[in-house]
Parts: C-alpha cells; structure tokens; sequence
C-alpha cells in the first residue's frame, strides 16, 4: 500500500442573479478568480484553498472567500458535495469540500483586479473539476429554491413580484409566471405584504406592490415539491 501526503481544500460557488443587459432578463453568476503563475496561469478557478488544522469547512470557507475575493458577508452558505478523485488535481492528492454561498441581487461586494462574475452557463476555462462544482451548486440552488424559501438568499428586502419571478427564473433556468409564483409562496406563507408600492416606471402605469420574505433564513417550506417549467396550465 502506498501512503501520500493529502490535502483537503475547500471551494465555494459564490452566486448572484446579476443583470446582463438593458434588454435581457437577469441570469444566475458565479464568481471566478484567474490564475496569474504556474501551469493553470490565464485560467479561472472557484474562490477557496486549504483548511487549517484550528478551524472547520464551513469556517474556513468563510475566512478563504474575505481574504482571497473580499466577499465577508452571504446570505446563505452550505456545504454540497466532496469531491475525492485521486487524480483530481496534478500532483498532491488534494480532497476538496465543495459550498454553495449566495449573495442576494444587491450587494456589491468590491472585487480584486483577478476577480470576476460570469455567467453559469458561460463559464470561461477553469481548472481541474470546478466546472463540475459550479453544475453541482447551481443544480442545488435550483432544487432548494423548489422546496424551501430559499429565494430570499437571492432577493433584496423589499421587490415587487414580476422581479421576484426573474430572479427565481434565472436561479430554476427556465420562465417563471408572477402570477403563478405569488400563488405558491403565498400558499407556504413565504411572502408577506408589505402595503407599499414601487416608484412608477418610464412607461407609468398602476404601480406594483412590493413584498418581502417572512423570513430571512432557511426553511423547509414543501418537502416534496418541484417548481417546473410552465405548460399550458401553470405550475
């Protein structure tokens, strides 16, 4: 039997729904940092590093994510899978314990010059098996949102109900009807009214009301529930 001297890593899927353009609607983000030496240099890879021997994933996740990327506060953290390979990275066996951070559409944390926000579904190269914790993170984001209130990790404090469904549109990836997601969340008594309106728009008309989340943590809101693309009928 042969012994090697292994590492363990942590590797945090930073994400945020983020504009894309005047026209096009939000889309779901991932934060990337660029390799600057080595034989990965030009090449992207998911904020992280080892673990220290005086603290624990969750703890050295969120020390990694402050020191390496600025990023000190998200609204939601939690761990998705491990990720064992032994030929995972070149070199040093190295064990990595993949996260899953959200931060909602309003915050602006100010990024480092090797730091950037990309699309999910636009990823530029990364090394080793990151694009394969980001597919893991977004398929988690996805599922929770479905059955839990998950959305207020995503949401601002107060919004009115048409941006509510784009950002769960852009976390699911696929349309999501206002109508049909004020029904659902309503009936999880997720949301809660807040008894103003938004700012009219350029083009007028009657404005929106604005809601919030009844609350601001997770909680398991439909055990066995899945938000799935419309059809003619709606969810």
């Amino acid at each position: 039997m042969t012994e090697c001297n292994t590492g363990h890593e942590v590797l945090v899927v930073v994400s945020q729904v983020r504009p894309v353009g005047e026209v096009a609607p939000p889309a779901l983000h991932v934060l990337l940092w660029q390799h600057s030496l080595g034989p990965a240099a030009g090449r992207w890879a998911l904020p992280g590093g080892g673990v220290r021997d005086d603290e624990d994933l969750r703890g050295s996740a969120t020390r990694q994510l402050a020191e390496k990327v600025d990023v000190r506060s998200l609204s939601h953290l939690e761990p998705v899978a491990e990720f064992s390979d032994p030929a995972r990275v070149p070199g040093r066996r190295v064990f990595a314990s993949g996260f899953l951070g959200v931060l909602p559409c309003d915050a602006a944390p100010a990024l480092p010059d090797d730091t950037a926000w990309f699309r999910v579904d636009e990823l530029p190269d990364t090394v080793f098996d990151h694009a394969e914790i980001v597919a893991l993170a977004r398929d988690r984001l996805a599922a929770k949102m479905s059955y839990s209130n998950l959305g207020f990790a995503l949401a601002p404090e107060e919004f009115t109900l048409s941006f509510l469904a784009q950002l769960y549109a852009a976390a699911l990836g696929h349309p999501v009807d206002p109508t049909n997601l004020q029904r659902v969340l309503t009936r999880r008594r997720e949301l809660v009214a807040c008894g103003r309106s938004a700012p009219p728009g350029p083009a007028g008309g009657r404005p929106a009301g604005l809601y919030r989340f009844a609350e601001r943590r997770l909680r398991i809101t439909d055990q066995f529930a899945t938000l799935r693309p419309p059809t003619g009928s709606g969810w």
